[in-house]
């Protein structure tokens, strides 16, 4: 298996506590990348041949200058560099000029998250902000919008969510907080994971920790740990104990294979599998994990 893409979460912390959240962010999250821990990643992912790179969270550009330094060293090694944020920089056109100038010529792609989860109206005006002030200053831009339940709900029937929005799919705090507003489906459909390539994923996402995840809260190993080759190399899609399962008949088999109790219904196949998955983390706490990820706070 070869890697292309790596997607780091700088942090968990966020401005926003969103209820699709898959990652459980919000402004008493913990977990942060260190600068030394992004460039020994860095270098790993240029061992590998990884070619592009992508700065997520929680929200970013809460930690400025570890991010403008991370994008700075990324684009020096050849990366393409892409960034996720919800924008809340962005009080006025002239301040997100400010904010997005050092990053003209470094960044390839800013993505913008507004929603009716992160604001009062689907396009917030710190988003139009930021996207007017990154078409002046030439950086790529797009806006990632998650639509309502309520919508997930009608699409259902008319087979159609809103022109340009995407569902949520109920992992993470999602699982907790909105998977008890749409219609439930049996859960013996759930057959296969309808979102990622978890035999061949292409990309990961690698939080503060070293953990890579194939999937949000599924781990193939940790970077600080071992090398990107060596973990590549090491990683049996069919032998993983979470992976295996779910490629052999998704979350439904993963129910079946570890005896799991279950409800008759579940609001889509990561709510299945979010479910499962969380009963299961006291027998692979290497692999499911961390406590972030499934809404654990100490």
């Amino acid at each position: 298996m070869k890697l292309s893409g790596l997607h780091f979460l700088l942090t968990f912390q966020c401005t926003f506590e969103c209820d699709h959240c898959f990652v459980w962010g919000s402004p008493w999250q913990t977990g942060m990348f260190t600068l030394p821990q992004i460039r020994r990643v860095l270098q790993r992912g240029q061992e590998h041949g990884i070619q592009a790179v992508c700065f997520e969270g929680g929200e970013p550009f809460l930690y400025y200058a570890t991010l403008l330094c991370a994008v700075r060293e990324a684009h020096r090694m050849g990366f393409s560099v892409g960034i996720v944020s919800n924008s809340y920089w962005a009080t006025s056109v002239e301040d997100a000029l400010e904010y997005l100038r050092p990053f003209v010529g470094l960044v390839s792609d800013l993505s913008i998250s507004s929603d009716l989860y992160h604001y009062s109206e689907k396009l917030s005006q710190q988003a139009n902000n930021a996207r007017v002030a990154a078409e002046q200053l030439g950086i790529p831009t797009g806006v990632i919008s998650i639509a309502q339940t309520e919508d997930i709900n009608a699409a259902r029937v008319t087979g159609q969510l809103p022109t340009g929005e995407s569902g949520v799919m109920y992992r993470g705090r999602a699982a907790d907080q909105l998977a008890s507003k749409v219609e439930r489906q049996p859960w013996e459909q759930f057959a296969e994971c309808p979102h990622e390539d978890l035999r061949d994923p292409g990309r990961v996402h690698v939080d503060p920790f070293g953990n890579l995840h194939v999937c949000q809260g599924i781990s193939m190993g940790n970077i600080f740990s071992a090398s990107l080759d060596e973990i590549c190399q090491a990683y049996s899609p069919e032998a993983h104990p979470i992976v295996g399962p779910l490629l052999q008949g998704g979350p439904a088999e993963l129910v079946r294979r570890y005896g799991l109790a279950h409800e008759d219904g579940y609001a889509d196949a990561c709510h299945l599998c979010y479910q499962a998955r969380s009963s299961l983390r006291e027998h692979f706490p290497d692999i499911l994990g961390p406590d972030q990820m499934y809404g654990v706070t100490k």
